[in-house]
């Protein structure tokens, strides 16, 4: 990576601005007087609806998860919380989906030709009887919530043959509870999980107490220079930093002349080097005018899961380049352009209106909060 003297200088005036409002992120750490935790508890049931049945055992478990996590128990970020978990589950610990037999069968029938295991393998393997009696396939016709497919499911590949071997991978939920965290991240983050695991992170999961200490971590638990509460929950539906690099991506644009999705996905997933997508190709195309070499913008673009991606010699220069062609301060977060898919979404849905959703609810609670 090489720069002339003038970057350089800019690239110092940037990092040392870049430091100051990195400071002001919005994190959840302590800001002001710390509230008891009845005090906390009380709050919570407060702006909770009045129709949700068992306020105070919400309260509890949303409470002692800002604890653990030494999260700042303040108005915003309570209320934050409680809009994902309003909408991702109406405050149900295990929540009905509608439709959900056909979802589970079209899903591992899906995943099984994914994997390349023959249909036949699997009607066959769903015939057999349960450790009820009934036959799986007769079971999921009957399923009603995620939680009871997905332990159909553990029986499933437990009794069969070959179970876990050549169905292991086939179990149709991955993201569950209350606020709909995702399994992988769950057990990614679970080594200061402050409750004993009754069987696994899985389990857990479909716990209230579970689902809320996961889902306020995912939503919480990084630091974000977001001016709204808006981006952040447009990250809890596509990743951390989707909003931040999807406004880093119309930079891109902006810069380049090239248009191309800004889904705040930055690398393809497993790119060669030589088969870059369609933000990389970009940035390539600019190389010159950043003064950063083709290796360089893929060692950037690796960090763009991380907070360090701001503090980039490529995030910085881009935005200075784009802020020059484009005669203007460009966005430091967009809405990522998704539309949202998976085996239970029959919409046409995208992650602005998901955001947007949470957001409302969101405002509605602050200003319950506030008293107005």
């Amino acid at each position: 990576m090489t720069m002339n003297s003038t970057r350089g200088s800019a690239s110092l005036l940037w990092t040392a601005a870049m430091l100051l409002m990195l400071a002001g992120c919005t994190a959840p750490g302590v800001h002001g007087p710390v509230r008891r935790p009845a005090e906390v508890r009380a709050e919570i049931v407060r702006l909770i609806p009045a129709s949700v049945a068992d306020r105070q055992g919400w309260a509890t478990d949303i409470e002692a998860a800002f604890s653990a996590q030494k999260f700042d128990a303040n108005n915003s970020n309570l209320c934050a919380v409680l809009a994902v978990a309003e909408q991702e589950s109406g405050f149900q610990v295990d929540p009905v989906v509608a439709g959900l037999p056909k979802i589970a069968h079209d899903e591992i029938f899906r995943r099984s030709e994914a994997m390349h295991v023959p249909d036949f393998v699997v009607n066959a393997a769903l015939g057999v009887s349960s450790s009820n009696g009934r036959t799986y396939e007769e079971r999921i016709a009957h399923v009603r919530t995620e939680k009871d497919m997905s332990y159909i499911f553990e029986d499933f590949i437990g009794m069969v043959p070959l179970g876990q071997r050549l169905f292991g991978q086939l179990n149709p939920v991955r993201t569950i509870g209350p606020m709909q965290v995702g399994i992988a991240f769950a057990e990614a983050n679970a080594k200061d999980y402050p409750y004993p695991i009754r069987d696994s992170i899985r389990h857990e999961l479909f716990t209230r107490r579970g689902g809320v200490y996961f889902g306020t971590l995912h939503l919480l638990g990084y630091p974000a220079n977001y001016a709204e509460p808006l981006y952040r929950f447009a990250d809890y539906n596509a990743g951390r930093y989707a909003s931040r690099n999807a406004a880093f991506q119309s930079a891109v644009s902006g810069a380049s002349g090239i248009a191309f999705a800004h889904d705040g996905s930055l690398l393809k997933p497993d790119a060669a080097f030589d088969e870059p997508g369609a933000t990389e190709r970009a940035l390539r195309s600019l190389d010159k005018l950043l003064n950063i070499d083709d290796r360089a913008i893929r060692e950037g673009l690796a960090q763009g899961r991380s907070a360090e991606f701001e503090r980039s010699d490529l995030y910085q220069h881009v935005f200075l380049l784009a802020d020059r062609i484009q005669h203007q301060h460009m966005p430091r977060a967009l809405l990522p352009a998704i539309t949202l898919e998976g085996p239970k979404i029959s919409r046409n849905l995208t992650t602005a209106w998901y955001a947007q959703r949470v957001d409302q609810r969101y405002k509605r609670c602050v200003r319950q909060a506030a008293g107005n």
